[in-house]
């Protein structure tokens, strides 16, 4: 829980700084919403694939 908390408390104060320096974000919310799932399947994507690989290669030697 304490990540997440860390993580919203930098958005906001990069949010503030953006609006203290009026500054416009650099991509709009439904862009920046689409690269931070990218992100997060990205982060994801790695371990299933090894998983999916040692399991194929163990079912390979049974055969």
């Amino acid at each position: 829980m304490k990540p997440y908390l860390i993580s919203l408390a930098a958005g906001l104060l990069m949010g503030l700084l953006y609006n203290l320096l009026n500054v416009r974000s650099p991509a709009p919310p439904a862009i920046a919403l689409v690269g931070l799932l990218g992100m997060v399947l990205g982060e994801q994507a790695l371990p299933v694939l090894r998983q999916l690989l040692t399991l194929a290669l163990t079912n390979w030697r049974i055969l």
